[in-house]
């Protein structure tokens, strides 16, 4: 559904320490994403017990970025909700659009500095 929250992400320069640490405490499971890996991203899914698909991620940043945690929103257009962040007094710190290997993605801090992702799904249909 476009404009809520869809996935969560810890980044991290230890992602084997998160998954023992997220496992062990919630009882998570985690398995490679093969498709980042792939465009050589590590990028592991977070699955939940009796859940359907995985809902967050856990992307190895290999120290490029700070280390965080983050939600996501799904939008229409990832390239306009950039735009429109900006205008509203955000700034885009990356973004990753025409991705052949994953759904075009940005990060974005709100006015208050606080980071948060956007991505638009490679398949939305239209009107979600």
């Amino acid at each position: 559904m476009i404009n809520t929250v869809a996935w969560f992400e810890i980044a991290t320069d230890d992602p084997k320490g998160a998954e023992e640490f997220y496992g062990g405490l919630f009882g998570w499971t985690f398995s490679t994403d093969e498709d980042a890996a792939k465009g050589g991203m590590d990028y592991r899914l977070i699955g939940y017990a009796d859940a359907e698909g995985p809902k967050g991620g856990v992307f190895g940043n290999g120290g490029r970025f700070p280390n965080h945690g983050v939600f996501s929103v799904v939008v229409a257009d990832t390239a306009a909700t950039c735009e429109h962040a900006e205008k509203l007094g955000g700034e885009v710190v990356f973004k990753m659009l025409g991705n052949a290997n994953g759904p075009d993605f940005a990060y974005i801090r709100d006015v208050s500095g606080n980071l948060f992702g956007v991505f638009t799904p490679p398949n939305l249909p239209a009107g979600a």
